[in-house]
């Protein structure tokens, strides 16, 4: 049986080092499970594995795809968690560019049946580290403030529909005015360019109330503004640095608001992260995705054969919302 899947063998520009391969699949064996891949989302962190700027270093040749979502074709003998038909999202890490993966059971987590499967194809990233940024750091009461810059990304309007579940109302910073009225129609409370002005205007906004949580996506100033509307003993969670520029720490706001900072990179969370840990952050967002009240916006859906109109789309910063290949 042949089997087509996506491989960079140097690091590099993702529309220059990605080629088309086939190979023949071999029947899984043991504890190992083959899943027909479904869909796979083209995610910034994708690229930069590709191109050698990830967090962690890619060895090629390599299978790109940090997540997707298919059904299982075939087990194992030693198999006991999953069975053929189940639906799955993998928790491998990369190699989801591919029409089959294999890999031990206990590298993928079964979702209800009538899930979207495009959906499902991006759960795993976004939506979990929303869920991480809004409960793994401190226990917030309903109607409390919680503040975010990059809050049009995957992993901001998550947050926006999670916190909107939990009863938490959100403070959005974004650079452009025309995202405001599709992120309040997400559930966003206050949506304000990022700025000196609009961190002044969140502040008359919301008055004497605390605000104990933020999380930066950005880095430099945008931080900065953060930390600025932060309360005493607020916690800022750092999970990205899209600006490219460092966090920088003006002394007053350890001194006299003992901020407390923290970072969160995912990926080391689902290595560190027991199965009964990873279910309890999934099925939530399962439910929550099922019933609707969880949706990933989706710019395109792309056949795999012309995945480099699926990257070269992925790059360009005037999407509608997350680059999905079809591995069928």
């Amino acid at each position: 049986m042949k089997s087509q899947f996506l491989q960079f063998d140097r690091t590099g520009n993702p529309a220059e080092v990605l080629k088309l391969h086939d190979r023949t699949l071999t029947p899984p064996e043991g504890h190992e499970v083959r899943v027909r891949m479904r869909y796979a989302p083209v995610n910034p962190a994708d690229l930069n594995f590709i191109e050698g700027t990830y967090g962690r270093a890619a060895h090629p040749p390599c299978i790109p795809g940090h997540e997707g979502c298919g059904e299982v074709e075939e087990v194992g003998s030693a198999v006991t968690s999953l069975a053929k038909g189940d639906v799955v999202i993998s928790l491998v890490g990369t190699g989801c560019w591919t029409q089959h993966l294999t890999a031990a059971e206990h590298h993928f987590a079964k979702v209800p049946s009538q899930i979207d499967a495009v959906q499902a194809s991006m759960l795993r990233i976004n939506p979990v580290t929303a869920w991480a940024l809004l409960k793994h750091y401190t226990d917030l009461p309903k109607g409390a403030w919680v503040a975010q810059n990059a809050a049009n990304s995957g992993v901001g309007r998550a947050f926006i529909q999670i916190a909107h579940h939990f009863g938490l109302r959100t403070i959005n910073f974004v650079r452009r005015t025309e995202l405001f009225d599709e992120l309040k129609v997400l559930g966003a409370d206050l949506v304000m360019l990022d700025t000196d002005e609009g961190v002044a205007e969140a502040k008359q906004l919301i008055g004497d109330e605390p605000v104990m949580l933020a999380t930066n996506a950005v880095g430099g100033d945008s931080a900065i503004h953060l930390m600025d509307l932060l309360s005493p003993e607020g916690i800022l969670v750092t999970y990205g640095a899209m600006s490219r520029r460092s966090l920088k720490v003006p002394n007053k706001f350890l001194i006299f608001k003992n901020l407390q900072l923290h970072g969160l990179w995912i990926t080391k969370w689902f290595e560190k992260a027991s199965t009964a840990e990873l279910y309890e952050v999934l099925e939530p967002l399962t439910t929550l995705t099922q019933s609707g009240e969880l949706v990933t916006a989706i710019d395109e859906i792309v056949p795999l054969a012309e995945f480099n109109r699926a990257i070269t789309r992925a790059q360009e910063g005037s999407r509608g919302g997350k680059v999905i290949l079809d591995l069928a």
